[in-house]
């Protein structure tokens, strides 16, 4: 998907439903897309915030002020990506609010994407495991437990609407990284299948827009990933072994400084394949084993 045209609503409140407002970060990469999109959800009293985002002053103060008077329930993050939560700590700072949702995660090796290090600031004042709730005056969120692009990955459903908030577990504008160590295909993969089991009305991804037919963007994802996973083992029966050789035909078309990205994704496919005896790595190289 190409960027949209500017200008991009940056630290503006964007109504999106009665009980979401959505607001831009000035983060924009071939990664982040236009930025990390905040949430704030909740209409009167106390609202919560969905994945404060990086720790700028600018998008900090943004949410401030589309959070106005009302009191803050709880600050919400899907997971420890630093162009997620880092906000989290000084916007608790200024509102009081506990720091509600993923486990806390620091890995030193992150991949490729400089965006997506882990944040060694995050502290959560308390952990939510899948099916557990928080709620406010008109609001009710309850965690999905959907790892694979990182294992403390959650995303959030809102259950007065049908809305869930998909983190980086699914966006509109592109498909997920999935990176080693930490990331898992495996997971990935099954929490996929979880989603595609719901009845969500809207995904609201923390980039890029929101996605109105939900079940037909998973079976998309599905269908992709099962491509991909078809596409590694032609070009291993054709005796392409190494993933920098994968990669360009792989990802033809794609800007070449997402290909590191994009072999990582290749790896998390082979480990799990690897994993179900489908294919065998001696070194640096890979051979199918059917």
């Amino acid at each position: 998907m190409e960027f949209p045209p500017k200008p991009w609503p940056v630290g503006e409140a964007e109504q999106l439903e009665p009980l979401v407002r959505r607001v831009l970060a000035a983060n924009p990469s071939p990664f982040t897309f236009t930025g990390t999109e905040s949430y704030v959800v909740g209409a009167d009293g106390a609202v919560a915030v969905i994945d404060p985002g990086p720790n700028e002053p600018e998008h900090i103060d943004a949410l401030l002020r589309v959070i106005g008077d009302a009191a803050v329930a709880a600050i919400c993050c899907t997971h420890t990506h630093r162009d997620h939560s880092p906000a989290a700590a000084p916007l608790a700072e200024r509102t009081g609010a506990p720091i509600v949702g993923c486990a806390p995660l620091v890995l030193s090796d992150s991949g490729p994407r400089s965006d997506a290090a882990f944040d060694t600031t995050y502290r959560p004042d308390r952990v939510l495991k899948n099916g557990e709730q928080l709620s406010g005056p008109d609001w009710t969120l309850t965690a999905v437990a959907t790892p694979g692009h990182t294992s403390n990955h959650l995303c959030f459903a809102l259950e007065e609407s049908g809305a869930l908030f998909t983190g980086d577990h699914l966006m509109g504008w592109s498909t997920t990284v999935v990176t080693p160590p930490d990331g898992d295909m495996a997971a990935y993969m099954a929490s996929l299948d979880k989603l595609h089991g719901r009845q969500d009305r809207v995904f609201y991804p923390a980039h890029g827009p929101q996605v109105n037919n939900p079940r037909q963007l998973v079976r998309g994802m599905i269908g992709h990933r099962r491509q991909r996973e078809r596409q590694i083992l032609r070009l291993l029966e054709g005796g392409v072994g190494a993933i920098e050789a994968m990669v360009p035909q792989m990802y033809k078309g794609v800007d070449e400084q997402l290909w590191p990205a994009a072999g990582r994704s290749v790896l998390a496919h082979l480990i799990d394949l690897e994993r179900r005896g489908r294919v065998s790595r001696i070194g640096e190289r890979w051979t199918t084993n059917d």
